[in-house]
This record gives C-alpha cells, structure tokens and sequence, in this order.
C-alpha cells in the first residue's frame, strides 16, 4: 500500500475539501484509486491479524468519483443505459463469467472462476474467487464476499459508503447464503456459516444462539461455521407485546467435514430452507 500514500493524500485532500477536485492531480488520483479497486490491487476492506481493517480512504474515493464524473448514454442493442459509472471490460482476461442480464460496474473486482448471474456488483465491492453470485442478488457498493460463496437468488446484501471508515458488509469465504436474505449496515458473516432463506441481519438484528442450554446473543456479527434461521422473539410495547424480527443460530458446521458434504448436512440436519 506504501506505493499509493501520493494517491492517498490527495484523496483524503479532496474529501475534506471538495474545491480541490478542480485539480487536475487530484481527479487523477481518484480515477487512480478506482482502477486500483477495478483490478483488485486495493479493496476497501482487508482481514489483517484475524481482524478486518476499512481503508477509509478507498471509500472516499468512491464517493469523489461520483462528483468528477458525468452522465453517459450506452446502447447495448435495443437497450440503452444513462448512468455515470461504466460497466466492467477485460471479462475473459480476468476468468470472470457474467452472464446475460448480469451487471458488474467500474470500480468493482470479481476474482477468477466468479460467476456472475443476472444479478448486479455495485463500486467498490469484490467478489472472491470461484463464488456464484445467483440471479437477482445484489452486491452493494464496497461490500466484500469471500471465494467459494454463493449468494442464492434474490440476497440483498447492501452497500455501505458513509461515514467512510465505516465496516461494510462481509461475508467471509465458504458461505452460503440462502434465497431472499437481506444483509445491511456493516453485518460480518465469518466462514463457512449457512444462512438459510429469509434472514434478515442489520446491525442491531439479535442473533440468538440457541444451541446451548443460556442463549447467547450477537449482533452485527454470525459467528463462523453457524447455521442460522429466521426468527421472532416477543417484545413489550406500551399498546402490547409484539413479536419482533430475530435470527436464530440452530447449529454448526463442522470444520472436519468437507465443505459440501457439510453444507448438505447442515440443510438436512437443520432443516434450512435456501
């Protein structure tokens, strides 16, 4: 990174002060920066000692980019787009597959063997190695999937930009996330978890382990190799007791068996709906 502390400093510059992106140096850093997300030489956030580190700065220059660039009409065929952000190139080089109806923008990076399916990969977000990102989910700007994960049809998992510095959404590697999951506000799912169909995990969502004898409660974080499922837990309110979304942690994959056996026992055993 110590070859982009020019580029950096510019760039945390011109957050602070946007009359510096008349500057010809600092626009040129900024495009810099997203070529550097584009081909994944930088992302916006990286596990370092067991713990996730945000580059703020990377987040910010996400942010610029939308202030130095400008409307552009594309015909596709019969299709037209009017958007400020161009659509990935190079594909084959990088071993992507994206298949029709499929949208990857600038600023993004799919490592090699991802497959991406009508579903959309906003700025700043990466998707790792040999994941599947299935039909109509979504990878919101700057979050970070992790190889050989698949995010079944219809997840949500949202973008986060501001407060730079702020954790976007993580989903470490060899997970599963199950149809119509919504993942917002800077949620960390660690590896090798299954989610299955309909959890909905925000920052304050309690995420209840209740395979013990004591329930225990998380948030904003699924620990790794759980099995989760939605959940409703009671709650008093003035007019009456209401009950309130929840997820709840029903078992583990175990570490010593193969990533796939493990997960087709975890859906059997559990119970999982995907």
């Amino acid at each position: 990174m110590s070859d982009w502390n020019d580029v950096r400093k510019l760039i945390e510059g011109a957050f602070e002060d946007r009359a510096r992106l008349q500057d010809p140096q600092a626009k040129a850093a900024v495009v810099k920066a997203l070529h550097g997300l584009d081909r994944g030489e930088l992302r916006v956030a990286e596990k370092k000692d067991g713990e996730w580190q945000v580059n703020a700065w990377l987040m910010q220059a996400v942010n610029l980019y939308f202030g130095i660039t400008g409307m552009e009409t594309t015909d596709f065929g019969p299709f037209q787009t009017r958007d400020k952000i161009p659509l990935k190139k190079d594909l084959e080089k990088a071993g992507v597959r994206l298949v029709p109806g499929g949208v990857a923008r600038f600023g993004s990076h799919l490592e090699p063997g991802a497959v991406l399916m009508p579903g959309f990969v906003n700025i700043g977000a990466r998707v790792g190695a040999n994941s599947m990102v299935d039909t109509w989910a979504t990878v919101g700007s700057c979050a970070q999937v992790g190889a050989n994960v698949h995010l079944a049809g219809g997840v949500g998992i949202g973008g986060v930009l501001e407060p730079p510095g702020a954790r976007p959404n993580i989903i470490e590697d060899g997970c599963f996330i199950g149809s119509r999951c919504i993942l917002v506000e800077g949620v960390l799912v660690e590896e090798d978890c299954v989610l299955g169909a309909n959890v909905v995990i925000t920052a304050s969502t309690p995420i209840i382990d209740v395979t013990g004898a004591q329930q225990v409660v998380h948030k904003g974080r699924v620990p790794p190799r759980s099995v989760v499922i939605p959940g409703t837990r009671p709650k008093q309110y003035p007019a009456g007791t209401f009950n309130i979304p929840c997820a709840l942690i029903v078992g583990r994959r175990s570490a010593a068996t193969d990533k796939k056996v493990s997960l087709n026992q975890a859906l059997r055993d559990f119970e999982v709906q995907v």
